[in-house]
């Protein structure tokens, strides 16, 4: 383990997040008892800003990995690769985080397939150990590791949810959008626009959420809010910017196109 492995890790300038409720003391307690962590909510509502900013705030490394359908075991552990010499083991990056003390933050675990995540089992028990069995090696996780993951409760189902013997081994925060007042100071902050445009566009979202579960998977994220003010302030007129960042992404539904472009044109 070279001296810099570590340090690429550590998250130098302090990522913006505003508090919503009393996330970062409890987080802080969790990671004091090195107590494994979920976090649920919508997408684009600030989990994974949440976890960078809480890594900083801790100054721990931070290792993320987004998660998906095809990631195997040998993805997150590690694998015997072939070079010039021959073989060689090279860690995953879930390996790298038990080893050097990272936080290690798995982004919508859901995607990955079950027979995939209890590989995370024995570290997030009393045994805080993580087995290689090809390479015969029993890793006994650092101090200051601690395990993360995501996941969106929205997208529940029978074939995409955690099973209880992975839920039960985890504290949880639930997260969701962000109060009125508090949207609209992050979305002009992190676009640049007023919070006069801001106010605009979280109204327009909040018609959107409202849709939720009537025609819509999901309302608009606080992500396609801070994607649309960075349009405008690049000088796109305000309603071809919300066509463009906040409508045709979300739905392919005509109907919905247009009660959602409605929705914007009441505003610009």
């Amino acid at each position: 383990m070279n001296s810099d492995s570590k340090e690429q890790y550590l998250i130098e300038k302090e990522p913006y997040y505003k508090e919503v409720h009393d996330e970062i003391s409890l987080y802080e307690a969790a990671y004091a008892a090195r107590l494994p962590m979920m976090v649920k909510g919508p997408t684009g509502c600030g989990k994974s800003r949440f976890i960078e900013y809480m890594a900083w705030r801790l100054q721990r490394p931070l290792i993320s990995v987004a998660c998906n359908e095809d990631m195997t075991a040998s993805d997150l552990v590690g694998r015997f690769l072939l070079d010039k010499d021959g073989t060689k083991w090279q860690d995953g990056p879930l390996t790298t985080a038990a080893r050097i003390g990272a936080i290690c933050y798995l982004d919508e675990i859901v995607e990955a397939r079950q027979d995939t995540t209890v590989v995370i089992h024995p570290l997030t028990d009393h045994r805080r150990t993580l087995p290689l069995d090809k390479k015969g090696e029993l890793i006994h996780a650092h101090p200051d590791f601690q395990l993360v993951i995501s996941f969106n409760p929205g997208y529940q189902s029978s074939m995409k949810d955690l099973k209880q013997s992975t839920k039960q081994r985890f504290g949880a925060l639930d997260f969701s959008y962000p109060e009125r007042d508090i949207e609209v100071v992050i979305v002009a902050h992190e676009s640049g626009v007023s919070e006069g445009m801001a106010e605009k566009l979280v109204s327009i979202a909040e018609r959107s959420r409202n849709l939720k579960g009537h025609g819509l998977d999901e309302g608009l994220s606080t992500r396609m809010l801070i994607y649309a003010g960075a349009l405008i302030q690049k000088g796109v007129a305000p309603i071809a910017a919300c066509s463009m960042a906040l409508v045709r992404p979300i739905t392919d539904d005509p109907d919905m196109r247009d009660a959602l472009d409605a929705a914007v044109s009441t505003f610009f």
